[in-house]
């Protein structure tokens, strides 16, 4: 059954889900009229993130439904505002896990909406006119300027879709952090969507790569196709002892509940564990190996928009010198 919902003037269609089984189906909806400075565009390619599942299942709680998922939404410009000043009809574009933020605070002073108290997502918020948001499981995108990304032509739209969420998502902490230096050496636990793109980032950046994964037969996929320099099953003890200690930085990808303390044990001194899963259940913190090691256990969510800019550029950059 297709529903219908028009609070604006442009038909629109999609695929959402209407309840916590996270089925989607066919959703008629509209998304408002490209405003002064907006930038509509036709949705072509977007990828499936597991935020988007645990959205449409509601397993956190916060789902508003009919939820219309979708962060990772790339295509072509066929409209723009009057006052858009960065972006022309034809271009490739993108647009991530941001549609809105407050550009008052210190965050959105410093480029860090995506830590903005009013942050405003793709789907699952209200926007300013009171509506809700959907996101790219549709045909359809209209945003306002600040928050599309400029696609270079010479990266490929379906491949460039995930670095949207993935791609800044592992790219920012391996920044902040200073994880980025070459000759450094990094963990990266979990190698799905988040785990490769953070592999292949890392790379780029010079850094040795050792993989972190409870799944052996992935060895061959991380090391042949992605270039991680070595790989380490959880659950085998020997090979996690032989890492115990080597590490300057781990970026934690893993949304499943696992324990803390063998990644803690495998850094360095003044090493830094940086969650980017989120685990639907509290995750147990061991506070000794962190004090005696001088360790760091942090958090960081997708990235701002400028260095969601820099990382999409920094990609086309590695691919056409690679």
């Amino acid at each position: 059954m297709i529903m219908a919902e028009q609070q604006h003037p442009v038909e629109a269609i999609g695929w959402a889900a209407r309840d916590k089984s996270g089925v989607l189906s066919p959703f008629k909806f509209s998304r408002r009229a490209t405003g002064e400075k907006d930038v509509t565009f036709k949705v072509l390619y977007c990828g499936i993130c597991h935020s988007d599942v645990h959205t449409i299942k509601n397993d956190w709680g916060n789902t508003n439904y009919p939820s219309l998922p979708g962060h990772e939404l790339v295509g072509v410009v066929t409209e723009v505002g009057s006052k858009v000043q960065k972006f022309k009809v034809g271009d490739k574009v993108g647009v991530g896990c941001i549609v809105g933020s407050c550009h008052s605070c210190d965050n959105c002073a410093n480029d860090f909406e995506n830590y903005c108290p009013k942050i405003l997502l793709t789907y699952n918020s209200i926007y300013y006119d009171g509506t809700p948001t959907y996101g790219g499981y549709s045909n359809i995108m209209v945003a306002n300027e600040h928050f599309v990304i400029r696609i270079p032509d010479n990266l490929p739209l379906d491949a460039c879709a995930p670095l949207l969420c993935a791609g800044i998502t592992t790219y920012s902490p391996l920044k902040f952090f200073g994880l980025d230096k070459p000759g450094m050496h990094v963990g990266v636990v979990g190698l799905g969507g988040l785990g490769h793109a953070a592999v292949k980032f890392a790379k780029a950046f010079g850094v040795k790569v050792t993989v972190i994964s409870t799944s052996p037969g992935k060895k061959k996929e991380a090391i042949e196709q992605l270039g991680a320099d070595s790989f380490v099953v959880s659950h085998e003890p020997d090979q996690m002892k032989g890492v115990m200690g080597t590490l300057d930085g781990i970026i934690d990808t893993v949304s499943a509940a696992h324990p803390l303390l063998p990644l803690i044990g495998m850094l360095k001194s003044h090493g830094k564990l940086v969650l980017v899963g989120l685990p639907v259940k509290p995750t147990e913190l061991p506070v000794f190996p962190l004090v005696l090691g001088g360790k760091i256990v942090a958090g960081s969510c997708i990235g701002g928009i400028k260095e969601t800019q820099e990382m999409i550029d920094f990609a086309c950059k590695t691919q056409h010198n690679g």
